[in-house]
């Protein structure tokens, strides 16, 4: 068995990893380079592989760093499966879709200043439709559920606590007798925050692929930062200024959503500043991707859950409004007064956010507030490192805004989150990759591990390849009952117990809900997922009772 690494190898973008046996080959993401021209030219190389020979693609989320180039693998060859959890897929509609149409529109651009220039036209890295032919290919699958790919391949997803459907993806390879097992991390979440669950703990793994986004920083406490957030905002709003805050469409821009509701309705303090003061989210991507996380609530966390449960919506309030169109978004740089405006892309190299810093840079009363990573060779990162001048849109900008980088929004884990997760294995695995990093990110973690845990990672240098050993590590029987321990039974019967809590719940705002009259089709809606529920309870019961005959 082989591993090669095909990207996220010298930086955080263009996640690649293909694991070849004697039979099968699976790529583990497919992700788009990110980082300035340079970077976005990798895009366009060929694969270090032939597409049409890969059997099957396993993406751990929605991230376009993940998930950027699927249509573009299909574009040349691959006819596989490709399988993400059930959240990920809905969102992967969203990213693809959007992503596709940004590369439609760049490509135009390009195209007008090179046929006035008689230079060669260029083709985009693939269209709208590349996106969805490719979601065809997508099969999703729950949390927790093991899939077999093949008799010599299985998966299951676990929760990486990242964004909203990510995972952590356990592997067993079989190879004659012996049976491998690898664990790709995916990228890792950070633990106690809210709206998602923390990462899973898996505790046996003979190959571990791992990311280091953050392996040589530790965030300040999430509680602290939300405090500077709000700080900053009533500060900037009572200057009579407008806080623009570069976000991630999917995962962070959520937080940021359920953050702000919690002020709103906790903070009566600041009623007067607050009162008037609108949040806009100024992205179409977003705003959708807000929906669909709105659907799939079953994989919230339980404090989420609760709310939910209890009739509130932690994803709305009163002064939370959803921008789509242009002209609405225009509007936004045209009204003086006090404002939010969260929007994307998070580290500023494409969407509406661009146009918003063109508008408020260089306004000494505005506050621009990072939420998320800047990688290397983006206008974020040259922000955040203190540029004094940027150019957008061919014109020079002043600098004159007030720049914030607010760190303990990250949804990747810091140094101690992944030495945490890692010394979660019962024992060393035979081998660690390093991947996902900056080199001195991923340089410093090693040294870590090594002092903290005794391990011995490999830092993955390029591009390389792996040749894995055979020895045989967990037996085949081994290796696929290793999750009917007493604690996985004693988490399957305190899910039972918690479903079976919210229903009570859900019975009894059920009741207040009919008394107000429900709509014909608020009511067809219920009575649907009520049908579901009924089918997926007679064939848990079934179940159950075949495993005691």
């Amino acid at each position: 068995m082989r591993i090669q690494f095909c990207g996220a190898s010298t930086g955080v973008t263009g996640s690649c990893h293909l694991i070849t046996t004697e039979h099968h080959k699976i790529l583990l993401d497919c992700g788009q380079f990110q980082g300035g021209k340079a970077m976005d030219a990798m895009n366009y190389e060929p694969f270090p592989f032939d597409p049409a020979e890969i059997d099957y693609m396993v993406l751990s989320h929605a991230h376009i760093d993940h998930c950027g180039r699927i249509p573009l693998l299909v574009k040349r060859g691959f006819k596989g499966d490709i399988y993400c959890t059930d959240a990920t897929a809905d969102l992967l509609e969203v990213m693809l879709k959007d992503s596709g149409y940004i590369h439609e529109k760049e490509a135009e651009w390009k195209n007008r200043k090179n046929e006035r220039a008689g230079r060669p036209l260029v083709e985009p890295l693939y269209t709208c439709n590349d996106a969805v032919e490719s979601l065809k290919f997508v099969k999703p699958v729950l949390y927790d559920q093991l899939i077999e790919l093949n008799p010599e391949m299985k998966i299951v997803f676990n929760d990486a606590g990242h964004i909203l459907g990510s995972a952590i993806t356990e592997l067993w390879v079989t190879e004659g007798e012996s049976v491998s097992k690898i664990v790709f991390s995916g990228d890792l979440g950070v633990m106690d925050r809210p709206i998602l669950r923390d990462p899973t703990i898996i505790k046996k793994a003979d190959y571990v692929i791992m990311e280091t986004t953050y392996g040589n920083r530790l965030h300040p406490q999430n509680s602290m930062d939300v405090k500077s957030l709000m700080e900053i905002v009533i500060k900037t709003a009572r200057r009579g200024g407008t806080v623009v805050i570069p976000s991630f469409a999917v995962g962070r821009t959520q937080e940021l959503i359920y953050e702000f509701n919690r002020f709103y309705e906790n903070n009566r303090q600041y009623q007067k500043d607050l009162e008037e003061l609108m949040v806009y989210v100024d992205s179409p991507m977003a705003t959708t991707a807000t929906e669909v996380f709105k659907r799939n609530a079953q994989v919230f966390d339980d404090e989420m859950k609760e709310i939910i449960t209890n009739g509130d919506n932690p994803l709305d309030f009163k002064n939370l409004r959803f921008t789509r169109s242009t002209e609405d978004s225009i509007a936004l740089n045209h009204n003086d007064r006090p404002k939010v405006i969260i929007s994307a892309s998070g580290m500023c190299e494409a969407g509406r956010i661009r146009h918003h810093l063109k508008h408020n840079l260089w306004n000494p009363k505005a506050s621009v507030i990072f939420v998320g990573y800047q990688a290397e060779g983006t206008l974020g990162r040259l922000l955040v490192e203190g540029a004094k001048e940027v150019t957008l849109f061919g014109e020079e900008i002043q600098v004159n805004a007030e720049i914030y980088n607010l760190e303990g929004f990250s949804g990747h884990a810091d140094r101690d989150g992944l030495l945490m997760w890692l010394g979660g294995f019962q024992k060393e695995p035979k081998h660690i990759f390093l991947v996902h990093g900056e080199p001195e990110s991923k340089e410093d973690f090693a040294r870590t591990v090594e002092q903290k845990l005794g391990y011995h990672p490999i830092v993955v240098q390029g591009n390389s390849e792996f040749v894995l050993e055979k020895d045989e590590i967990l037996n085949k029987r081994e290796a696929m009952q290793e999750a009917m321990d007493s604690e996985a039974l004693e988490s399957v019967k305190k899910n039972i117990a918690d479903i079976h809590r919210r229903l009570e719940g859900i019975l009894y705002n059920t009741h207040l809900a009919v008394d107000s009259k429900l709509s014909p089709e608020k009511l067809a809606k219920i009575n649907n997922i009520v049908l579901e529920l009924e089918k997926d309870s007679v064939n848990l019961g079934a179940a159950v009772t075949e495993e005691n005959r």
